[in-house]
């Protein structure tokens, strides 16, 4: 695949320089090698994108529209087709500022500079960062002010649609003081059988004493490949909540940074992925401790059926000076099959006096025990094994402290499951 930097005349002058600036880092990063430790255990072959290139032309929203549906009740609503906004709706509090990102770019220059891609990308995929930035021509961007709160969440849904088409989607969510968001992400292609490729990039930056929730729902086709980085800022005293769900797309890559710079900050790192076929999830995490007293807790689940394969490397870092830190990681792994593979690296990193760390990761199959329990109440062994593992998933989505949430996410976990139990991937 080959592109060049995305630089349209209306983009302020200092996004075009970093647009430049991104392409020459693209090309001078050397491509990620099996022998590289953020690669560990990864089909590298599947950094080929070979062939795939940006949709011509404005793609037809007819049908994308009408399936573009998820919660009842939302304070904002767009609809993205290859990037391109195709549908937009919202009744916000005045003063809040939710565009897309190529209209905020002009309009709200200054505002997107200050939060634009901050952090630095260090978990693998700073290559595919740069080809991110220099490429992006879209997105959204959120700016909630100080003491406000959005009732409802903010929806968005991303279309992918054409034959090995590519976007470049880009989220950027601020909140100012003690102000409450809660943003939902869908990721859907068009059409079951065409290849697509996704490099995706949310950037949360979380004001003091603020809280920003933050739910992506890959479920691309299963003939898809997405890469997917989601970096986190929490000021003092911050709440920040990320979930991810995989149930589609061939390969998928997370990268997940949550850097809590104000004491008493917390973030909350959430997972669910769900594996058939010869489906790969490979997952990387990065709990950044910089300020004394702050919390942060992951918990990821991973159901493997058949060849699938999940990989996790998570990393827990307190910096010197960090003290009180308290922090928790958890991979819980539940292998469907004899012929999956669960691939997991916790890790600590401490530098700081009087911390509470704990990490730990568990592979195992469901019991014959539990077999027995459901069969003897009527239940066929199939189908108590999907009840088994449904509830192995959705026991994670209590962290997410809304019903019609729940429900939204829980209707896709489903959809997985019937399609795993009708022979589908």
């Amino acid at each position: 695949m080959t592109t060049s930097p995305s630089a349209t005349a209306a983009f302020p002058a200092w996004f075009t320089t970093r647009q430049q600036a991104a392409w020459g880092r693209y090309l001078a990063i050397p491509t990620p090698k099996r022998g590289d430790e953020s690669w560990r255990f990864s089909n590298i072959k599947q950094l080929d994108f070979t062939g795939f290139t940006r949709g011509s032309g404005a793609p037809s929203a007819t049908g994308l529209l009408a399936r573009s549906t998820g919660l009842e009740a939302t304070s904002a609503k767009f609809v993205f087709i290859n990037e391109i906004l195709a549908h937009a709706e919202s009744e916000l509090p005045a003063g809040v500022i939710c565009l897309p990102l190529a209209e905020a770019l002009v309009s709200h220059s200054e505002l997107v500079e200050a939060h634009f891609m901050q952090q630095e990308t260090r978990l693998g995929s700073a290559k595919f960062a740069a080809l991110h930035e220099a490429s992006l021509t879209n997105g959204m961007f959120i700016h909630v002010p100080n003491d406000v709160e959005i009732p409802h969440p903010i929806e968005i849904h991303h279309w992918l649609a054409g034959d090995n088409t590519v976007i470049f989607p880009h989220t950027l969510v601020v909140t100012g003081t003690h102000a409450k968001v809660r943003v939902v992400e869908m990721f859907r292609s068009a059409d079951e059988l065409q290849p697509g490729l996704a490099i995706a990039f949310n950037d949360l930056a979380a004001g003091p004493g603020s809280k920003l929730d933050y739910v992506a729902i890959q479920a691309f086709n299963e003939v898809s490949r997405v890469i997917q980085i989601n970096e986190t800022a929490a000021a003092r005293d911050a709440s920040t909540t990320g979930f991810i769900l995989n149930t589609g797309a061939a390969w998928a890559r997370n990268e997940s940074l949550s850097r809590l710079e104000g004491a008493g900050s917390r973030s909350d790192m959430l997972a669910v992925s769900i594996a058939a076929a010869a489906q790969e999830y490979d997952q990387r995490t990065f709990q950044h401790h910089v300020s004394p007293g702050a919390f942060s807790d992951l918990l990821y689940k991973n159901s493997l059926y058949d060849f699938s394969t999940t990989i996790f490397s998570g990393l827990i870092s307190v910096d010197e000076g960090a003290h009180h830190t308290d922090a928790y990681q958890t991979c819980r792994n539940l292998l469907m099959s004899d012929t999956c593979e669960a691939n997991s690296m916790p890790g600590l990193e401490i530098n700081a006096d009087q911390v509470k760390c704990s990490h730990g990761s568990t592979s195992s199959q469901i019991s014959e025990e539990e077999i027995f329990y459901l069969r003897a109440r009527g239940i066929d062994p199939a189908a108590a094994r999907q009840l088994i593992a449904r509830g192995f998933s959705i026991e994670v989505l209590a962290r997410l402290g809304d019903a019609a949430l729940e429900a939204l996410v829980i209707g896709f976990i489903d959809a997985k499951f019937a399609s795993i139990a009708n022979g589908g991937s």
